[in-house]
């Protein structure tokens, strides 16, 4: 076995453990009839009031990545695949494809109940819902390690934000929009957060050295888990566990892991701000809005810490061939191997450092600009570009969408849009029913045309899906 590929493992296994918000479809954000454009910029007032069908009003599914299942498998001459480790595939073809930063989101947002009514002279909404997000971020160091490991006599990678995270959370928000005069529309939204669970897991740093003489290894990292009391992350000590190191008394068992009662562990406040400014030029309405202004207070976080202690090894010495031998069961090259396997996980692995305490995590925060143009020609349509940023750290990402939207009826409107990212391009589209009485949409950001027969697009990891059912009047 390769070094990078024992190094690797041994990361793997030392770091293993058991938020991002899931907006609105974006390609709804120039639609009239579109209920939940509020979620996109909270100056928006709807034209009908409306109570969602609970459950089913709005639910959002979504999975984003700056690469693909084509970064990591290869196709051979004959058909078969391989993946990125293969001699076959040259270090220069896999790393052309990779970025500082490769991530992978997934999201679940769905509204259990919510309404919007006109009154105190705007328009007003309540929700509640649940919103889940998983994210993983593996540095370009890292994917250059097990690539290439140890070129020539020696080699040094080093690498930070080796990353896991995930969190759910319910909501609570408030909203209202009012209207200043005939062209402007201001907005406000305040959230009430509920912390139900939270990992974080991270490699804050690492440097690895490999030589013909010595591999060394150095890393920094912590790991954060909340999920209320009824989760327990035992040392091994506490589980009773047999060990042979002092201070593997205090090292995370793994194994040991349970969660036995449901509880809500902290909570939190967010707030949304937006405006539209209609009629800048005839014809011409711009907007912005920022989401997610606000924090999590996470209780009952249980804490643990890697050692930042320096590991080496310098080789094997004085392996022993003869089992009939003495000193073989100390001397064998099982035996060093094992040693020198249990001394690299003790160099990584998580060591608890405290339970019940709490940590303050800011939200990732998203930046709308908007402009919308109508069509002199003809009124029903329009042309949008959408400007938006997500604000969180290594998962950070910037896209701006071009969209043309259709509104033939005053009961219908679509929309069809492309945008380039930092996912890469895509094509998305929405549409959108609100005759009166009912509001139905269903809706892409992400349109994938080719899959895998796991269901996972070919190129970028990036698709999604929004639909919802309500119920409108007034």
């Amino acid at each position: 076995m390769k070094k990078q590929h024992i190094i690797l493992l041994a990361l793997a296994l030392a770091s293993a453990t058991g938020v991002e918000a899931q907006e609105a479809s974006r390609s709804g954000y120039f639609l009239d009839g579109y209920s939940f454009r509020h979620q996109l910029n909270p100056a928006f007032a709807n034209d009908h009031n409306y109570i969602s069908v609970p459950a089913l009003g709005n639910t959002g599914l979504g999975l984003s990545s700056n690469v693909g299942v084509n970064t990591f498998l290869y196709k051979l001459p004959d058909g078969r695949l391989t993946t990125f480790m293969s001699p076959t595939v040259s270090g220069d073809e896999f790393l052309s494809k990779i970025h500082d930063n490769n991530s992978l989101s997934a999201n679940v947002n769905l509204t259990i109940l919510s309404a919007g009514f006109k009154a105190f002279g705007g328009f007003n909404t309540i929700s509640l819902s649940a919103r889940t997000d998983i994210g993983a971020n593996i540095p370009r160091g890292l994917l250059e390690f097990m690539k290439l490991g140890q070129q020539g006599t020696s080699s040094t990678y080093s690498f930070s934000d080796l990353r896991l995270k995930a969190s759910a959370m319910g909501e609570i928000a408030l909203g209202h929009s009012h209207a200043v005069n005939d062209q402007i529309e201001v907005g406000a939204k305040a959230k009430i957060l509920i912390g139900i669970g939270n990992v974080d897991a991270r490699i804050d740093r690492m440097d690895v050295t490999l030589s013909d003489d010595v591999w060394e290894i150095k890393a920094s990292g912590s790991m954060n888990a909340a999920a209320g009391k009824g989760l327990e992350i035992p040392t091994n000590k506490e589980s009773g566990k047999e060990f042979d190191r002092p201070e593997a008394a205090d090292e995370v068992d793994w194994d040991g892991i349970e969660y036995n009662k449901f509880s809500t562990t902290g909570n939190g406040l967010a707030f949304d701000l937006g405006a539209v400014y209609r009629n800048v030029i005839p014809g011409l309405t711009v907007s912005a809005s920022v989401l997610d202004l606000g924090f999590t207070v996470w209780t009952n976080n249980i804490k643990a810490l890697t050692p930042e202690t320096l590991w080496k090894f310098d080789g094997f010495s004085n392996i022993a061939l003869d089992s009939s031998k003495p000193g073989y069961d100390d001397n064998s090259l099982k035996h060093q191997t094992d040693a020198m396997w249990d001394d690299l996980k003790d160099a990584i692995n998580f060591r608890r450092e405290s339970t019940g305490g709490s940590r303050t995590n800011a939200l990732a925060a998203t930046l709308h600009l908007a402009a919308e143009y109508e069509m002199p020609f003809y009124n029903r349509l329009t042309g949008g570009f959408l400007f938006t940023h997500r604000f969180n750290g290594p998962f950070s990402w910037t896209e701006g969408r071009i969209s043309a939207n259709i509104k033939p009826a005053r009961w219908f409107d679509c929309s069809v849009n492309f945008a380039q990212s930092s996912f890469g391009s895509s094509f998305g589209w929405m549409i959108n029913f609100h005759p009166r009485g009912f509001n139905f949409f269903v809706g892409s950001d992400h349109q994938f045309f080719r899959i895998t027969p796991q269901i996972l697009p070919v190129g970028n990891a990036n698709m999604n899906l929004n639909l919802g059912f309500n119920v409108t009047f007034g």
